[in-house]
């Protein structure tokens, strides 16, 4: 867990307490599919316990786990940019305990007050950087040759 993905280091107090006002707390036994690839993004988790893999879907083959998440992170960012569709596909990996949120009603949160608006922006925003840098160093522990970047 880092601090870009965890709800208690990215939001002001204020907001966090502002938007866990309107949580609902789910749970998921393992196995069970939270979303998937390319379906409408219309709510988000934040992990009280238990792991949540993300995957990617391959034609033909299983999905490959690109991520797992465990307590205090943000699963799903798909909910705050248009077009609100999944990027990937999420499954419990675990016995899960969520705060569950409705997308439609966080937005308008956001857009009734552009603080909390832009302070849930930012949050979402160093959460999609965090896993693109992440998804990076999978990549070219993938496939990078040993030593990349050198002479050809």
């Amino acid at each position: 867990m880092t601090s870009t993905t965890a709800l208690t280091g990215a939001l002001p107090a204020e907001h966090r307490d502002r938007l866990m006002r309107i949580a609902r707390e789910v749970s998921f036994e393992p196995g069970a599919r939270l979303f998937e690839e390319g379906r409408r993004a219309d709510r988000f988790w934040i992990i009280r316990s238990g792991m949540v893999n993300l995957d990617l879907h391959i034609p033909g083959r299983r999905a490959a786990v690109v991520e797992s998440l465990g307590e205090g992170e943000l699963v799903g960012w798909s909910w705050h940019f248009p077009p609100y569709t999944w990027h990937l596909g999420a499954e419990a990996a675990s016995s899960v305990l969520a705060y569950e949120f409705d997308a439609d009603a966080v937005r308008a949160m956001c857009a009734q007050d552009a603080e909390f608006g832009r302070a849930i922006a930012v949050w979402a925003g160093r959460v999609v950087a965090d896993r693109l840098r992440a998804s990076r160093i999978r990549l070219l522990d993938l496939y990078g040759p040993y030593g990349s970047g050198g002479a050809a």
